[in-house]
Parts: C-alpha cells; sequence; structure tokens
C-alpha cells in the first residue's frame, strides 16, 4: 500500500513513535517557580479545590495563537530538528558537570552507542553518569535585607508567591473564550505589553510574564480592573478581597511616592523642581535631647549660656528610628522626633515615607499611613464633623478611602506606622489627664480624645506612632507616653559639602559655592541648619554670575534677614492658614517681630542668652508666639522651670539690631544713647545723636568699651541693615512699607566707621577684622 506522506512528517512520525512515553514527558512543560507555590492567604477561592487544580492541567481548551519555536533544519538531510525552548536546555548549556570519582561517563549527545566498548558496559562496576547535569537544588529564599541591615521581609499576603496564586486561580476559572477576551483586552490597554507576549504560552506563562514585565502592583491592579471592564464583576470583587492588603499597601506607596518625589524649595518654579534623592542629605538625629542649639560663636569661645552637644555614639539613622527600644528592651512603640525650626524635620519625615514607598527600607512594615496634627485640627474645625464626631477608622477612611473596613489593623501580625508631623500646628491644649479612655477602632470621639489615645497606645494598638513637632510643642506630652526621644542635630560640616556639592551638575561651581561659605565663621555655623544651606546654595548660585563674585568673604546680613522673612511667613502659611498671596505683615505682625527684637536687644544688654515665661510677657507678646510660631526660639531641656533661648545665640544678635534700627526708622529714636555712656565730641547737639551716624556711634561705643564679641556682631548687622539692599529691598513689604524714604547720611557714617577702622588698628588691632565687615556690610561692595 503507498502511503503520500511528506519525508519529513515520516521520519518525525517514526522518531515519536520509537520513543514512547519518553518524548512525551520531553514535550512536558515544566512546573511554573510560582505555580508550585502554596499561598499563605486565609482568602482563597471556595470554588478552587485540589481537585479542580488537577484538571486543569487535563482540561483542553480551543487552541489561543501560539507562536512556535524556531527550529533547526539540516541542510543536508533536510531533517528537521525539534528542540524545545526549556529550563533543561539552559542548564545543560551553562551547567558544568562533574564527575563522581571512579564513574564512567557517558556522552548521551552521540547519535549512537557504537563507540563504546561492550565489555565496558558489561563489566564495570561504576555507576553510569550521563554527561546532561542535574538540574540545580532549588534554593531556599532567604530572608532579605535592606538598607542599614534591616529586615526587609514582606507579610506573606503581600509578597509575590501569594499574588501569582491569586491571580492564577482567578484567572483559571474563567471559560477559555473569556481568557480569550481578558487577555486581548489586557494587552490592549497595556503599553508595556504586545500582543504576541499576552497571547503565547499557558496561562502559568501569562501571570509569569505579566508579574515580571509589569511588577506586581500594575499587574494586579490591571488585572481587577480587566475583569471588570469584561463584565467579571464577581471575579474582580474575589481577586480584591485575596490581594486586599497587597492593594492598600501599593495604593499608599503610590500617593507617597507621588507626593514627596520631589522636593519644593522656597518658591516653586514650574519645570524647576528638583527630585528628592538627588540633593537629599540624611541630617543627625541624636537619642541625647539637649536643646539642638550650636553653643559655637565667631567671636565668643564661650557663649553666655553652656550649651551640651549630643556626641556622636548617640546618633541613629532614620530608617531605624522605629526599631529602637526602650530602656526596658522592649520595641518602642511610641517615638518622638524634635527639633528647631529649620532642621530638617519636615524632609526627613519626607525621606521615611518615601524609602518605604520606594522599597529601600522598612519592608516589613504593611502600611505607613501620614496622619499629621494638621489632619485632626482640619477635622476639628469643620463643624459637620466635629458634630458628630469620628472614630478613629472613620479618620482613615476619610483620608484613605482605600482603607475602608481594614479590620486586620488590629491583628497582632499586622505592623504599620502612624506617621504625626506638626504637632505645633494643633493649637488647643490636649487634655492629657481627664480624656476618656476609648479601648477600640470604632467608638466614635472629637478628634482632640483620638489624638490623646492614640498617644496613649490604647487606640491603633498594633500601630508603630512616630511623633514629629517643634519642642514648646512636644513639651506637652507626658513621659510616660513616650518610648523614645530623638533630636534632629542638622548637618556636620561633611554633610554641608555634600549637600552643597550634590545640588550642581557643574562640580566647578559646586567647588567655589563651597569654598565660598567657609571664608564667613557665621556662616559656616549657621549652615548646621538645613534650611539655611539650601538659601547659600540658592543666592551663591546667583551671585556666582557676576563677574569677580567670591573674591572676598560674603555678607551675612542678607542671610539673617532671609531666615527671618522666611519663618514669619512660614508663621502665617502653617498656623494662620494664608496662602501666597496673602503673605503680607499687618501692623500685629510687625509689632511681634518688633518685640522679639527689644527682648532680644534687653538680654543682649544683660548679657545672657536665656528667657523664661515671665520674661516674654514683660514685653506684652504671647509666650506661644514668641517661643513656638516664630520659628526663632526654641525650648530648651529642663526639669523645673521652661526655659528657652534663640535658634543661635548670633540670631539674637541680629533681632536686637533689627529693633534698634527699626525703632530709629520708624520712630526717629535713637536706643542705644544712655547716660552712662559719654557723648563722643564728635555731635554737638542731641539731635545729631538722633542721625543714623549717631546710633552708629552709640554702637561702636558700646563695642569698643566691652569685651571682644559682646557686642562686634550686633555692630555688623547694624550696619548690614543701613544697606539700602538690605532695609529698602529685601524688607520692603515686610518689616517696612514700600516707598519709605531711603535711610540718609550713608557717606557721614562710612567716613565714621574708616575712621574708626584707623583708631583700631593703632589702639585695638582685635577690632580691625570686624569693623571692617561692618564697613563692606554697610556698602554691600567687596572693597
Amino acid at each position: 500500500m503507498t502511503r503520500n506522506m511528506d519525508p519529513d512528517t515520516e521520519i518525525e512520525s517514526i522518531f515519536r513513535h520509537e520513543n514512547g512515553e519518553e518524548e512525551k514527558k520531553k514535550w512536558t512543560r515544566p512546573p511554573s517557580s510560582y505555580g508550585s507555590m502554596k499561598s499563605d492567604s486565609d482568602h482563597t477561592m471556595e470554588d478552587v479545590e485540589e481537585g479542580k487544580e488537577e484538571g486543569v492541567a487535563v482540561t483542553f481548551h480551543p487552541p489561543l495563537p501560539v507562536v512556535q519555536p524556531d527550529v533547526l533544519i539540516n541542510d543536508g538531510t533536510r531533517m528537521q530538528m525539534i528542540r524545545p525552548d526549556s529550563p533543561e536546555t539552559y542548564y545543560t548549556m551553562n551547567t558544568q558537570h562533574t564527575k563522581q570519582a571512579g564513574g564512567l561517563v557517558i556522552d548521551t549527545r552521540s547519535s549512537d552507542l557504537g563507540d563504546v566498548p561492550e565489555n565496558d558496559l558489561e563489566d564495570a562496576d561504576e555507576p553510569l553518569l550521563a554527561d546532561s547535569p542535574e538540574p540545580p537544588m532549588p534554593i531556599e529564599p532567604e530572608e532579605t535585607t535592606s538598607e542599614n541591615s534591616q529586615p526587609g521581609t514582606l507579610h506573606p499576603e503581600q509578597d509575590l508567591p501569594h499574588i501569582f496564586k491569586s491571580i492564577q486561580n482567578v484567572l483559571t476559572s474563567l471559560p477559555c473564550i473569556d481568557l480569550l477576551t481578558f487577555k486581548t483586552w489586557f494587552y490592549q490597554c497595556e503599553r508595556d505589553l504586545s500582543q504576541k507576549q499576552a497571547m503565547e504560552g499557558d496561562l502559568l506563562d501569562f501571570v509569569d510574564m505579566i508579574l515580571e514585565k509589569l511588577g506586581q502592583d500594575r499587574s494586579l491592579s490591571h488585572t481587577i480592573q480587566t475583569l471588570k471592564s469584561i463584565g467579571k464583576i464577581e471575579e474582580a470583587d474575589t481577586l480584591r478581597i485575596m490581594c486586599k492588603r497587597a492593594l492598600v499597601r501599593f495604593q499608599l506607596q503610590q500617593e507617597l511616592s507621588r507626593k514627596y518625589k520631589y522636593i519644593h524649595e522656597g518658591v516653586v518654579q514650574a519645570g524647576k523642581q528638583n527630585l528628592f534623592e538627588s540633593i537629599y542629605v540624611e541630617p543627625q538625629i541624636s537619642t541625647c535631647g539637649y536643646g539642638g542649639v550650636d553653643p559655637s560663636h565667631e567671636f565668643r569661645p564661650r557663649p553666655p549660656t553652656h550649651l551640651k552637644v549630643p556626641s556622636p555614639h548617640t546618633f541613629v539613622g532614620l530608617n531605624d528610628l522605629l526599631r529602637l527600644q526602650k530602656e526596658d528592651g522592649q520595641p518602642a512603640r511610641t517615638v518622638v522626633t524634635t527639633g528647631f525650626a529649620g532642621m530638617g524635620m519636615s524632609v526627613s519625615k519626607a525621606k521615611f515615607c518615601l524609602n518605604w514607598a520606594e522599597m529601600r527600607a522598612n519592608k516589613d512594615l504593611q502600611f505607613v499611613f501620614k496622619l499629621s496634627f494638621r489632619n485632626f485640627w482640619t477635622l476639628r474645625q469643620n463643624e459637620s464633623h466635629i458634630a458628630k464626631t469620628m472614630s478613629i477608622m472613620d479618620v482613615l477612611e476619610y483620608y484613605y478611602p482605600e482603607c475602608k473596613d481594614m479590620k486586620y489593623l488590629e491583628d497582632e501580625d499586622c505592623k504599620f506606622v502612624i506617621v504625626m508631623d506638626s504637632l505645633d500646628c494643633y493649637r488647643e491644649p490636649l487634655d492629657w489627664l481627664n480624656a476618656p479612655v476609648i479601648n477600640d477602632n470604632v467608638t466614635k470621639a472629637t478628634p482632640g480624645v483620638l489624638l490623646v489615645n492614640i498617644v496613649r497606645g490604647t487606640v491603633l494598638r498594633g500601630a508603630r506612632v512616630w511623633i514629629l513637632g517643634r519642642r514648646t510643642a512636644i513639651s506637652q506630652i507626658p513621659t510616660q507616653f513616650i518610648d523614645v526621644f530623638t533630636e534632629i542635630q542638622g548637618f556636620s560640616d561633611t554633610m554641608k559639602d555634600e549637600y552643597l556639592t550634590k545640588r550642581y551638575e557643574d562640580a566647578a561651581l559646586a567647588a567655589k559655592i563651597v569654598a565660598h561659605y567657609k571664608l564667613l565663621p557665621s556662616l559656616v555655623i549657621l549652615t548646621r541648619q538645613p534650611f539655611v544651606c539650601w538659601m547659600v546654595a540658592t543666592m551663591f548660585k546667583r551671585s556666582f554670575k557676576y563677574r569677580g563674585y567670591g573674591e572676598n568673604p560674603p555678607r551675612l546680613t542678607p542671610f539673617y534677614i532671609n531666615v527671618l522673612v522666611v519663618q514669619m511667613n512660614r508663621r502665617l502659611e502653617f498656623y494662620y492658614g494664608k496662602t501666597e498671596n496673602e503673605l503680607k505683615w499687618s501692623p500685629e505682625d510687625k509689632n511681634v517681630a518688633t518685640k522679639i527684637g527689644k527682648m532680644a536687644f534687653k538680654m543682649l544688654e544683660k548679657d545672657i542668652s536665656v528667657f523664661c515665661e515671665e520674661d516674654v510677657k514683660e514685653y506684652g507678646v504671647s509666650v506661644k508666639e514668641v517661643t513656638l510660631l516664630s520659628g526663632l526660639c526654641t525650648e530648651l531641656p529642663s526639669s523645673d522651670v521652661k526655659r528657652f533661648c534663640f535658634i543661635h545665640f548670633s540670631m539674637q544678635e541680629f533681632m536686637a539690631a533689627v529693633y534698634v534700627f527699626t525703632m530709629f526708622r520708624e520712630e526717629s529714636k535713637n536706643v542705644l544713647e544712655s547716660m552712662l555712656l559719654p557723648r563722643t565730641m564728635f555731635f554737638a547737639s542731641k539731635d545729631q545723636t538722633r542721625s543714623v551716624a549717631g546710633v552708629v556711634q552709640s554702637a561702636l561705643t558700646r563695642t569698643l568699651s566691652s569685651p571682644l564679641g559682646h557686642y562686634d556682631m550686633f555692630l555688623r548687622f547694624l550696619c548690614g541693615l543701613l544697606a539700602p539692599d538690605c532695609h529698602d529691598q529685601q524688607l520692603a513689604g515686610f518689616l517696612f512699607r514700600y516707598h519709605m524714604p531711603k535711610v540718609g547720611g550713608l557717606d557721614e557714617t562710612q567716613r565714621l566707621l574708616q575712621q574708626a577702622i584707623k583708631t583700631a588698628e593703632v589702639k585695638n588691632r582685635d577690632r580691625v577684622g570686624n569693623l571692617k565687615e561692618c564697613l563692606r556690610e554697610m556698602t554691600q561692595t567687596d572693597e
């Protein structure tokens, strides 16, 4: 009987017939690395049982479009060799075989065994070894670690095996035609996926591929959305319930990443936002809270008040804050971080959240919720909410709608963090003694009561709470509710240089700026604050555009004016809800600044740097305004009476100069006049002492008759404020109204300073350097 068969087909059928069952095994798809894993989730599909799972492998669906593997054809024999692309091929080509001692090796790649003597096969006592290597032993997954050697193990329901198994189980339940429709919709709505990639292979291949190419979050979210799009609402809800923890984590990560990916400094300009990671330098954080004030001074080896500085061994990394332990060795639940304005609390909070969102650190934290005290203050001000009160779960759902019905926040294995910053924005005192105790997450109460119970640990018991705020606000929390107290210490000298270098692609410009700011000792001290470091970078970048800039030390007064303006504007923004267009100082705002300056001046006269609440009240200004809202002062740690000081002693000297200059310009008063000080013969009448030269002469008299450092920086700031660039431009619209008459008599004042320099070169040589800087501050030139 004649058979009409293609030769190639006939030869292939012969090979298949001869090999039999062994050939079938070769063509069986190797098991998926994820498909063989068992999910630890409690949320499993009721209709997906072990018997059904076994049935999946033998169920024959109508064929889907599959791209066949490339085949090799021998030109001489015209025989087509079909080699499936499988893991076995990869291992054979890339794994070295190790011959056991005394073993006989048979090369199974030969076309036959004719080259092996029969007696060798019959008489060999040694074991027969194939040259094809055994597949490698499965590697047990190790506990991953993130930066700072932190454990980075995800919760089982948020890890890849569970997500893989959940997607696989839900898609397995779809009929063939629905699965085909699903794949079609899936790749059409996903730009990173082609039709070929979506259609080739079986279901395990598809799930494997999308998780590899799209990642866990996109794969899961897109699968749920596509199921809804094709009308499979029940399956979509099933998958959403099975992966609820993973979905909430993904959404929180996306929101935090979107919020903190870019850093906004100063006035935000469109298209000129910096990536957070490109300029961030982590400040020093210490577990010893001494107040955070730098005791160093340009002139004074010993400031009026002794201030302690933490030792390096007390520093802790930002990502390790919530891994600190209490004194008894138990994990800390409530961690408090404080620092004064400009030290980097907001940036540190953003970095912590961004690290978690981008899976760089703290992977074992299932959720990170940012609930600032400003959020609770907003709820308190909202009458519709305050009337009916809210539970803590209501608050979470209000700000994070995806967290609805998250009852497992009460589970012991649910590890999450509540970040609560801006404690000073909650402008009403919290009743720590009399607030009712709430022992669950569903009892409704006012925002103030909820806050007290969160800190107490009776609400959201399983949470770790990170509280940030200025020390004056933090000090109201009873110490028994705080497990660990930390304080931001700002930048070290190395960190300052690193920050200023990272900001610029132009290495030469960065080197110039670093070298330039170091010419002024007071600026080196002040740049310990990251906020001032940013000002240095911004102001010097503009200045270096001018030819010849940078050869002489920079002027100091403009920096301190910027600190004053920015902190007072932040006060209006954060605490009084003003927008950027409303940042105009009212008479009350100007009065606050002037009274703070008056207090600074009186303290300078007494040669003290620490004040109490009674001292503030003496000047008719609110203690809260001075010590908390202004951003110019901070609270010092004290066991009895509360004590405060300026954020640096030079800031006290600057504010004293602001007061003296303001009184001269606004009221034509020379507050430096004193019957105890002899009136110089340079001025013949009292009216002349009220001229600008008379004010400077009074300041010179005080400076030169006092120990070095007592009034020297005050004199420099006073001369700097006389410069039109400072008082007529930088302070215009804030402390002084626009179009005020400019200060006259500067030429006479300049001659006075020049004469003082000549005299000092003979009598007081230790004063010459500062007097020259006073002249440069007033003229705002490098001469």
